[in-house]
């Protein structure tokens, strides 16, 4: 599609809010903080597995690694028995290898800056773009696959084989720069809704991969 109109975009908004006010998830413990490390933590424990199977564990998480630098002295196998249940181990230890990249280049705080977030191991765009809009409130294009849902539920109707190339444009007309990280969170509330009344639009999707 071509960009959408400021109307457009206007409409996408209010009904992505109204929902947001009336069935968000508001109660998602990441979503209680605005730590760095906190919200660096849900973003890859979020990569490719569901939300249900995230809640038992991050807690725990944070109570026995509360610190970017608690996690880099941690020894590996009780990092990997922390993170037992969530499946693709290769992401505990990536995300361990973060930490002490972390903590030696960085004096223990997760960076502001998007160059250095995808210089850490495991750290691709979207995981970059959650720290950013989250711990940070940056306006950074987040897409996601609840998002890349919504997108193509309101925005491409119809389509298959929906190319990210064709959704970040979208994307960015239509992110709330004032509060991208409300937004966000209110988008993925959305698209996870959307998912659950239609055939999950983000199957349409050129980058579709199934959640554990």
């Amino acid at each position: 599609m071509t960009q959408p109109t400021p109307e457009q975009v206007a409409v996408f908004r209010e009904r992505v809010y109204e929902r947001w006010r009336a069935e968000g998830r508001h109660d998602l413990p990441w979503r209680r903080t605005a730590d760095p490390y906190a919200v660096l933590v849900s973003e890859v424990m979020l990569q490719q597995t569901q939300v249900a199977r995230v809640l038992p564990k991050y807690e725990g998480w944070l109570a026995e690694f509360p610190t970017a630098d608690a996690l880099a002295a941690a020894p590996l196998e009780a990092v990997l028995r922390a993170w037992s249940g969530l499946g693709y181990h290769r992401r505990a230890v990536a995300l361990k290898r973060a930490a002490e990249t972390v903590t030696r280049e960085h004096a223990g705080v997760v960076p502001r800056d998007e160059a250095a977030l995808r210089a850490l191991p495991g750290v691709g765009p979207a995981t970059a773009a959650g720290v950013l809009a989250f711990a940070f409130d940056e306006p950074a294009l987040y897409l996601e696959t609840n998002v890349r849902a919504a997108l193509i539920h309101d925005f491409f109707p119809g389509r298959d084989d929906v190319r990210d190339a064709e959704l970040i444009p979208v994307l960015a007309a239509v992110l709330d720069r004032d509060r991208p990280r409300d937004w966000y969170h209110a988008l993925l509330d959305y698209g996870y809704a959307i998912k659950r009344e239609v055939p999950n639009p983000s199957r349409r999707s050129a980058h579709h991969s199934r959640q554990s």
